[in-house]
């Protein structure tokens, strides 16, 4: 209104020129009304009650006097009014700070991890339990893809939330945490709107399903293994039948045939493919075969000495060394035995190549794993590593990188850890070289069903 009045002044013409004379006229009239009141302001102070709120009230043959007190009035009126308003504030300040002190409460003890991202791809909030499950301090204000890996499928997913406003909900990621540890995460994405279609951020849910995963991974491998066993049980029978008869016909003609002849080589040969294929059974069954685990306490440190010596007897070149901390397990000191001489042994092997010579490192350490307690066993080598695309599958029957391996050797150690209740994991150092961790219970328990749904975010 105030824009439309300026405007018609703007315009020339008589109307407007008187409209400018009566606002001047009437700016005057109020000056003069002010200055009246102010000199006029204490002249009647005798004659003046007071009012309900304290302020005089002058009798109301003297107008300006009166119009001057119920101004007054107004005032303190207003003034009650605000410090009243004030108070409200104030509370209101207090609640809304409360109400934030709780929330940072709840978001900082909360079992399942946090993030904020905003559109920028900024971590703006993120708890304890997301810093813990992805292994990175400090991760205010720093870029997702930075923090998570430019390519880690957990960057793709909140990328495709940014982007596209998708919700991703109870997927199931693998990360490689800064250290190099590879976890399982449970992952649900939200994305934060403005309206109906502005993504203005994203919403992470984290959870940590490593140790989850590792023990469903158990439960199944012995599932495996038990049906496994009775089916090789038989197999493995008729095969080593049908060896010794072929070992006893190879063995008629080499006894039979002349030194130096075609049919005398013949012989040999068959006897030597069917004493290969006979060990081959024997590792296999001893890989199939329930174990029958000893339960006696196991003082490991007496164990890896015993086991330094014979690795030195079968690879003299290399130094195998035992440093850290070690305790005493439950569980079967021949098994054991075997299994960690399996590793150290093939360590001693892969630094064998080593042009600048190789070394063998056994490492113990106290390790808390979940609410269990146990012995942490690394067996590292400064040889050429392992094969990224054979990481995974290290630990498969029959699946071996060397010329003369059967590919059980690793199987066979994997089912000895995880019949103690145990796990066992293989990595490269970032420095070269493979490490193989072993990690057992102190107090052995059995195995139990997990749920993996209930524990997904």
């Amino acid at each position: 209104m105030h824009f439309s009045i300026l405007i018609w002044l703007a315009k020339p013409g008589v109307e407007s020129i008187l409209f400018l004379t009566g606002v001047l006229m009437f700016l005057g009239l109020a000056v003069t009304l002010f200055a009246v009141f102010v000199a006029r302001r204490f002249a009647n102070r005798n004659g003046q009650s007071r009012n309900d709120l304290g302020t005089p009230t002058p009798h109301s043959d003297n107008p300006t006097a009166f119009m001057a007190a119920s101004m007054q009035a107004v005032i303190q009126k207003l003034r009650d009014q605000e410090k009243e308003l004030e108070a409200l504030h104030r509370a209101e300040r207090e609640r809304a700070q409360q109400t934030e002190r709780l929330s940072e409460a709840v978001t900082h003890n909360m079992p399942a991890g946090l993030l904020l991202v905003n559109s920028a791809g900024l971590v703006t909030s993120a708890n304890p339990a997301a810093e813990a499950a992805l292994g990175v301090k400090a991760l205010g204000f720093r870029r997702y893809s930075e923090v998570l890996g430019e390519n880690s499928q957990l960057s793709q997913l909140i990328a495709g939330c940014l982007e596209q406003g998708r919700t991703f909900r109870r997927e199931e990621v693998e990360y490689m945490a800064p250290s190099h540890e590879l976890r399982q995460l449970g992952v649900t994405i939200s994305p934060i709107l403005r309206g109906s279609s502005e993504v203005t951020g994203a919403i992470c849910l984290l959870s940590d399903l490593t140790e989850l995963a590792a023990l469903q991974k158990q439960i199944h491998m012995k599932e495996n293994l038990a049906a496994l066993g009775e089916l090789s049980a038989g197999i493995a029978h008729e095969f080593k039948n049908a060896l010794a008869t072929i070992s006893g016909y190879a063995q008629m003609i080499r006894s039979e045939a002349k030194p130096g002849t075609e049919l005398r080589e013949h012989g040999e040969k068959i006897l030597e493919q069917t004493r290969d294929l006979a060990h081959v059974v024997t590792e296999f069954l001893k890989f199939a075969r329930p174990l029958d685990l000893a339960d006696e306490r196991v003082t490991l440190r007496p164990l890896i000495d015993r086991i330094l010596t014979e690795v030195s007897d079968v690879v003299p070149d290399v130094p195998v060394t035992c440093e850290g901390e070690f305790s005493d397990v439950s569980g079967d000191d021949a098994l054991l035995r075997q299994a960690i001489l399996n590793l150290a042994r093939n360590a001693a092997e892969a630094a064998a190549d080593n042009p600048g010579g190789g070394r063998v490192i056994i490492r113990g350490e106290i390790e808390q794993s979940g609410a269990m307690q146990g012995q942490r066993i690394s067996i590292s080598d400064n040889g050429p590593g392992i094969p990224a695309d054979a990481l995974t599958k290290i630990f498969m029957p029959f699946y071996t990188t060397k010329t003369n391996g059967t590919g059980l050797g690793l199987a066979v150690v994997q089912k000895i850890i995880v019949q103690h209740g145990g796990t066992i994991e293989a990595r490269n150092q970032s420095q070269g070289g493979a490490e193989f961790i072993v990690w057992l219970p102190f107090v052995r328990e059995s195995v139990r069903a997990v749920d993996s749904a209930a524990a997904r975010i």
